[in-house]
């Protein structure tokens, strides 16, 4: 399956406005956003876990990369509430699942597969000095990528020179980017070269992005 997986396109997708999708476990449901492969894929999705649901035990050998936007995620490292931010390498286990349910964003197969850095932050825990209406908090960083959250006042510009590509989630408030207007739950993902200039709504934003990565995008290994 491919999904938006020309890289070289902007993309926008409003995903409160998108059917949730079966998965192959019971009681988990998923928005798509891109893809590139079948069940074993490079991905990118919101995925909502009903109450008491649960994944059977895996493997990520590509990596796996997430948010949790509502609930309480769960796993047999822990609880992860709503705002915390998890980056599990490759060849890392769990067993995820939720009691109370709970949604999240996540990434698959979009790891450096010689990383082993695994950890969990709160989001908004470090944000830095807010300039002209704009606080940053940098949430991971290596040679292929750099990932923040940012909160934003009213009127404050985020903004990116877009080398590599630049990819956010609104995560509340609203954005305007262009001409289109992303609320909480909408997606974009720039291409490389293309420059991000975008600002925050009457309510202020709160956005995670990840920049510098697209060149690196790759379908995951057969099998």
């Amino acid at each position: 399956m491919e999904l938006n997986a020309d890289f070289s396109q902007r993309v926008v997708i409003h995903s409160e406005d998108l059917e949730w999708q079966a998965s192959p476990m019971p009681g988990v449901e998923r928005r798509m956003l891109d893809r590139i492969g079948g069940e074993v894929a490079r991905a990118t999705t919101i995925v909502r876990y009903a109450l008491g649901s649960q994944f059977s035990a895996h493997t990520h050998t590509g990596g796996e990369e997430f948010i949790v936007l509502e609930g309480v995620f769960q796993d047999e490292h822990g609880d992860y509430p709503e705002g915390t931010y998890v980056r599990n390498p490759p060849t890392s286990q769990h067993t995820p699942g939720s009691e109370p349910g709970c949604t999240i964003f996540v990434k698959l197969w979009q790891f450096d597969l010689n990383d082993r850095t695994q950890f969990r932050k709160t989001m908004g825990g470090a944000l830095g000095a807010r300039v002209d209406g704009c606080a940053t908090e940098i949430l991971h960083e290596d040679a292929r990528e750099t990932v923040t959250y940012s909160e934003l006042e009213a009127g404050a510009r985020l903004t990116n020179p877009g080398l590599g590509g630049t990819e956010l989630l609104v995560m509340g408030g609203t954005l305007e980017e262009g001409e289109d207007v992303l609320a909480t739950g909408a997606w974009l993902r720039l291409p490389d070269a293309m420059p991000l200039a975008a600002v925050a709504g009457p309510g202020g934003a709160r956005v995670w992005m990840k920049t510098g990565h697209l060149p690196f995008a790759t379908a995951p290994a057969a099998g």
